[in-house]
Order: C-alpha cells, then structure tokens, then sequence
C-alpha cells in the first residue's frame, strides 16, 4: 500500500497541542431543578410503573436544562447551564444516574465545560460524591468530583438546589490563559 503512515495513533508533547501545566480548580456553583411552574427548567420524560404514587419510582427519567448560580437563590449570579439527564437507577434505597455537561457563560470559564457522569445516592447521608470524567476550554482534559448537597428541597413539587463543589486537574491552555 503506498508509503504513506499507517500508524492510527502518536505520542504527542502537550506542548505542541498548547497545553500548559496541570492545574488543580475548585468550582462551587448551585444547580437549581424547576419542574413546577409554567417554564420548568426539567421534565420527567417516563415515569414507571404508570400507577406508582412514589415520586421518584425506579426507572423514571428526567432532562434537564437546569441554571447554575454562584450563591443558592435564583435571583443569584447566573454561571451557567447544566445539561443532561437523570433517572431512577436504583430498586433499593434511592439512587440517581445522572448524566450532566455544565456549561460555563461567564468570567474566565466561558464557554468552557465540565462533564459529571455517576450514581446519586440521594438518600444517603448528606454529602454525595460523583465523578468529573472531562472538560474542554480552560477545563481541557478535566478529571475529578463533585461533592454534592442538597441545599434546598420541595417535596410536593420536587424542585431542588443542590450545592456542587467540584475539585479537577486540568491542563491550563495558551490560547484561553487571557480570558
């Protein structure tokens, strides 16, 4: 076949990608989950078994497009969005899969996000830890967790606000070191 380079994968510097040092970065934000009012910011898209009368029965799911804010009132600084899904997981005591990107609109982090992919055990104790399994922008090559608590909850209408401390390593980049 031709001389051409057959090899499907390089070693690369870092450098030559614009990548500088690894840096460690604690972000603190509030997720706030609306599913009550006339714009709720989640939905639950199936909820199972049909007859149960527990709010969160195993296999229900819902999709969000939830603010995220730098103190725990909705009226507080808007940081961002976070994006994804959720879903009952569980047929023991109450756990959550949630899949989340949260993307960041303001400051130095804009435009950059951060995904966060794990279990909630939402009924133990009151701090949760999930995995941060990646980022781009500033947050290139992120990995970490997020200790997570609920700061506020309405059990009729099940709006939530959830405290997320998120400790990461990433790659600090050129390009977006003077934003």
């Amino acid at each position: 076949m031709g001389s051409e380079d057959q090899s499907f994968a390089l070693t690369l510097d870092c450098k030559s990608l614009g990548l500088k040092k690894k840096v460690f970065t604690r972000l603190r934000f509030y997720w706030h989950d609306t599913l009550s009012g006339s714009n709720p910011t989640s939905v639950t898209v199936f909820k199972y078994p049909q007859n149960s009368t527990e709010a969160y029965a195993f296999g229900f799911e819902n999709i969000f497009d939830n603010p995220i804010t730098q103190g725990p009132e909705p009226s507080s600084k808007l940081l961002g969005r976070s994006q994804g899904f959720y879903f009952a997981a569980s047929k023991g005591p109450m756990s959550l899969f949630s899949a989340m990107n949260v993307v960041f609109t303001e400051g130095k982090y804009n435009g950059s996000t951060i995904t966060i992919l794990g279990r909630n055990p939402i009924t133990s104790g009151t701090i949760r830890e999930l995995p941060v399994i990646g980022g781009n922008g500033v947050l290139r090559f992120a990995i970490g967790y997020a200790q997570i608590s609920t700061y506020w909850f309405d059990n009729a209408t099940k709006d939530a606000i959830v405290e997320y401390n998120v400790y990461v390593k990433h790659y600090g980049h050129k390009a977006l070191d003077d934003v």
